[in-house]
Parts: C-alpha cells; structure tokens; sequence
C-alpha cells in the first residue's frame, strides 16, 4: 500500500476507530488494576502500563501470521481472562497496605500488561486485517491508541473511586468479553457455529454461545463476591481477636 495515499488514509482511520472501540475494554483493565495504589502512583501505572500494553499489542500484531495458525489460542486466552476478571473483583475484599509499594506497583504493571495481552488476541486481528499487511499503518494505530487508553484508563480510575459498582461492571465487560474470545475459538466450531455450520444447527449453536455469555459473565460476578465476602469476613475476625 503506497504512503500517504487515499487507501492508506482511509486504512488509518480504519485502525484509530478500531482501537476507540477497543479502548474501554483496556481503559476498565488499566483502571481497576491501579485503583489500589497510593495516588501519586496510579498516574505513573496507568501511563507505563498502558505504554506497556501498546508494546506487547505492537509485537502480537506483527506475529498476527502465526498467531491465526495456532489451535486453541483464542480458548486458553479466554480462560485466562476470566481468570483476570476473577482477580479484579476478589482483590476488592484484601487489603495491600503490607510490603513495599515497589512490589505493588509491579503488580499493577504485570496486570495491565497480561490482561491487555490476552484482550488482544481478538483485537490485534482486526486492527491487522484493517491494515492490510502494511506495517507502518499497525505502528501509527497502536502510537494514537496511547492517548485514548490513558485517558479513558483516568476517567474510569476517577469513576471508580466515586462509584465502587463500576468494578463490578468492569469485571462483567471482561467475563463477557472471554467468553466472545471462547466462543470464536476454531476448534470449538462445532458446539458454537462456524462458516460450515449446517442451519439446522443455528439455533443449537445460538444457544450455546449465550450460554457460554451468561455463565461466563454470572460465574465470574458470583465467584467474585464470594471471594469478597470471605476476605472481609476474615477481616473482621481477625478485628475482633
């Protein structure tokens, strides 16, 4: 694709509109995963772990090749993701004041940048198939995608703070969001659907998928509360001993 000409500009837009879309799945991981630090390190997370996130984007985007050909990528991604989701709204109920906070932030850093990671399994695909195999339009994209992700990630970190409910909305959004990443997995193309799925299967493959949906996104949320409930409840004991 020649620089700069009427396609390339239109594969550009076509990539800033991808990553928009995208950002507030990433702005929910990046937030969440900062809420807990002192504040004059949250901003300092949300800018090195959204720099961070684009990076390991930028290198699964040129690796998107071999990425389409490896079996159950999408599966273990969104298994994987769920797990994140899961993390997110236990780690609500356990208090992090102990240790020092280098190891906290670190901690907030290797969130961000894992959960971006398995996000972008689906995400890196579109944004490649939108560039039509032309590098430079990838590596623009990912550049003007920054500024959206920390900004987005600092309103939803201040939104948070007012509206703690967010937090479980954000973990609903990220359930949702592996399950989707499940349910495209190839190999499980004959329980979900597929480009040589019979119709008189549709309504079975259909069916499957929201389910997939409503356990993922109800499993995580209850499992989350759970864990919650536990870790105040040890809280207390602890207090009253």
């Amino acid at each position: 694709m020649e620089l700069f000409s009427t396609p390339w500009w239109s594969a550009l837009l076509a990539i800033i509109l991808i990553d928009l879309v995208l950002a507030g799945d990433n702005a929910i991981v990046i937030a969440l995963a900062a809420r807990n630090l002192p504040p004059h390190l949250q901003k300092k997370a949300i800018v090195w772990g959204a720099a961070g996130a684009i990076i390991v984007r930028a290198a699964m985007t040129v690796g998107v090749v071999w990425l389409l050909k490896v079996p159950g990528l999408m599966l273990v991604g969104g298994i994987g993701l769920l797990w994140i989701a899961y993390k997110l709204l236990a780690d609500q109920g356990e208090k992090e004041h102990d240790g020092p906070v280098a190891s906290t932030f670190w901690g907030a850093m290797k969130t961000i940048v894992i959960a971006d990671a398995l996000m972008g399994i689906d995400n890196v695909l579109g944004v490649a198939g939108a560039a039509h195999g032309s590098f430079d339009l990838v590596v623009i994209g990912l550049l003007i995608s920054v500024p959206i992700v920390v900004f987005g990630s600092t309103m939803v970190l201040r939104l948070v703070e007012r509206f703690p409910v967010i937090i479980s909305i954000g973990a609903a959004v990220l359930a949702f969001t592996a399950a989707k990443m499940i349910v495209g997995e190839q190999l499980l193309a004959g329980v979900y659907g597929g480009p040589n799925a019979l119709p008189s299967d549709k309504t079975m493959h259909i069916t499957a998928q929201w389910a997939t949906y409503a356990v993922a996104v109800a499993g995580v949320l209850g499992a989350g509360w759970w864990a919650t409930r536990r870790a105040k409840a040890g809280q207390d004991a602890l207090a009253t001993d």
